[in-house]
């Protein structure tokens, strides 16, 4: 953790300094799209972007110096490389292209499948990996509801914890420090869980599933929060810069794999409980509006549906803070349920 902290403390000025020189700034929707909130981050408009590349430096050195390389942390890094990469193409599109919607939806989903076909191939060509990664745990339950599921399951499996944990950090990357600071309460639980995981004694005294290997991912998951940590120095309220979907869809889809890899994926659903409230907001916003031509919310991610009933921004983000915190203790708390 303090790795990865002191990492990026050094590579975030550099980089950032870099951001402003090239003119690197977040593209805003225009006041006729977002009305009232335009005015609201008008302050925002020439702030940089792709600020995740700092923390993705921080994990990535933090970990190949500290981790007992194995299929596990391969998987994990390759899923953060692939998708810090498609975010920064993504990013790319809206800034140098000025398109607001940078990578087009239906794109993101096959790069998504692609990467879910890769991963399983490394997971099930690998004999360390090849059983554990057969089955499918359930919260509450002592043992796996499925042994060995096929491939084309797993894949869909896989594909809907990937696209959804990673859209959904991306839908809640919207205000200063609001996605950094829940995404650090969720890789702090999966700390633990990997730990347990990987350690069978303790798995097998909660009655988890136990993943030869996995403890490994555990110095990911610190090394997320100590890069998360510096990268909120300078994110938070007024925001030096944003990390962009070069970090958001990074991050979501780094916190999905290792849920996946533990044993723990279902758990994501409570651990990471500010971004499913985040996604369905908006899935309930397009699909109210489509049905009566109304709006549930204000604006939607509901984030946004708070500043404009008058709360200020760092209320808001400390708020869902706390929620995060309270999500991730219920998360663990299913360690004890069964």
């Amino acid at each position: 953790m303090l790795t990865a902290l002191l990492v990026t403390f050094v590579v975030a000025p550099i980089l950032f300094r870099w951001l402003r020189q090239k003119k690197l700034e977040q593209v805003f929707r225009e006041k006729s799209e977002v009305r009232e909130l335009a005015d609201l981050h008008a302050s925002k408009k020439h702030t940089p972007t792709m600020g995740g590349l700092a923390i993705f430096a921080g994990v990535v050195v933090s970990t190949l110096l500290w981790t007992d390389f194995n299929v596990y942390v391969g998987c994990s890094l390759f899923v953060y490389a692939y998708l810090t990469l498609m975010g920064f193409a993504d990013d790319y599109l809206k800034v140098f292209k000025k398109n607001t919607k940078g990578l087009p939806g239906y794109l993101k989903l096959i790069l998504q499948a692609v990467l879910c076909f890769i991963v399983l191939w490394m997971l099930f060509g690998n004999a360390s990996s090849v059983v554990e990664m057969g089955q499918i745990w359930v919260p509450f339950l002592k043992a796996p509801v499925l042994i060995n599921a096929s491939i084309g399951l797993l894949f869909a499996f896989l594909f809907l914890i990937l696209a959804g944990s990673s859209n959904a950090i991306n839908l809640t990357d919207g205000i200063d420090g609001l996605a950094i600071g829940c995404t650090i309460a969720a890789a702090l639980t999966y700390a633990i869980f990997a730990y347990i995981a990987g350690n069978v004694i303790i798995a097998n005294y909660l009655s988890v599933g136990y993943v030869p290997g996995a403890g490994e991912l555990t110095i990911i998951c610190v090394s997320l929060v100590g890069s998360g940590l510096a990268f909120l120095w300078y994110n938070a309220h007024p925001a030096e810069v944003f990390m962009g979907d070069t970090g958001s869809l990074a991050l979501g889809g780094l916190i999905g794999i290792i849920a996946f890899l533990v044993q723990q994926p279902l758990t994501l659903i409570l651990v990471g409980g500010v971004f499913v409230m985040e996604a369905v907001s908006v899935i309930l916003q397009v699909g109210s509006f489509k049905l009566t031509h109304k709006r549930i919310f204000k604006m939607a991610p509901i984030h946004h549906h708070f500043e404009l009933k008058g709360l200020s921004e760092i209320k808001v983000v400390i708020r869902f803070w706390i929620l995060a915190l309270l999500f991730a203790l219920i998360g663990l708390a299913t360690l004890k349920l069964h």
